[in-house]
């Protein structure tokens, strides 16, 4: 949901054709490919993020702001993870990588909680900032 943030920022406004978003996305800020830019307008469609009215996308700012807090949570968890373990943030994330290829699509809070757990970490303190 970044990228929205970003597209916002290099065009100085919310609206956008679907075409130009992704465009922007892929091309201009060079943040993903096509395939992934066109996967994030749609779920950001589905989560309410991204207004359509008619040919026009409308970015809610507010409720990308909502998404990037949720997202926080994710960096928070990586912090304690690497704190409690003693690694550094990048050994944690590549093998928090490793670890949900077990889990296929499921959200990364919640591999990362898992991966708390199985590391023998309490993770309690995240259990109420999870939405399952």
């Amino acid at each position: 949901m970044e990228a929205l943030k970003y597209a916002i920022l290099y065009k100085g406004s919310n609206e956008f054709s679907k075409p130009e978003l992704i465009g922007t996305i892929v091309l201009k800020l060079r943040l993903m490919d096509y395939n992934e830019a066109k996967a994030l307008v749609e779920e950001a469609i589905k989560r309410g993020i991204i207004e359509q009215r008619g040919e026009k996308l409308i970015i809610k700012e507010g409720a990308l702001k909502e998404e990037e807090k949720r997202e926080d949570v994710f960096g928070e968890m990586i912090d304690y993870i690497a704190k409690k373990l003693g690694w550094s943030h990048l050994e944690v994330l590549e093998d928090l990588e490793k670890f949900s290829e077990r889990y296929g699509d499921l959200d990364k809070k919640i591999v990362a909680y898992l991966y708390g757990l199985d590391k023998g970490i309490d993770m309690s303190k995240f259990k109420d900032k999870l939405e399952v």
